[in-house]
């Protein structure tokens, strides 16, 4: 998917293009944890759809719960859907960050001696 540390920077063009790609897999991420969040406050809290959908997005988010939850299921769930989701906001961060980091850090790079292969110490050959 990246280039390599020896081949050149891709066009900007294409980097957009990376970059769309990153976010279109991030945005696809994020519905999967989503749904298991809707559905676990549906069944455990007894939210309807719409209450459940606030409810998870708002924890997906990093926001917060919004409704009161009455039973001991749906506490467990919700402090666990948030310890989830907070290691999963790390997770799309990187997903998104990745194209912007790989391409400082090909631009850093500097190139190796054709020579690495050698020995340090070893003299220089005569041919």
């Amino acid at each position: 998917m990246y280039e390599r540390y020896d081949e050149p920077i891709i066009p900007v063009r294409e980097f957009l293009r990376r970059v769309a790609r990153s976010v279109l897999v991030a945005v696809g991420l994020v519905f999967v944890p989503l749904i298991v969040g809707i559905v676990g406050y549906m069944v455990l809290a007894g939210l309807s759809p719409v209450d459940a959908f606030l409810n998870a997005s708002m924890i997906l988010g990093g926001m917060g719960p919004v409704d009161i939850l009455t039973n001991d299921a749906a506490k467990l769930f919700a402090g666990f859907y948030a310890l989830f989701s907070g290691i999963f906001f790390l997770v799309i961060a990187g997903v998104v960050l990745a194209p912007f980091l790989h391409r400082v850090l090909h631009r850093l790079h500097v190139p190796v001696n054709d020579n690495s292969d050698r020995d340090p110490g070893a003299e220089p050959q005569q041919g």
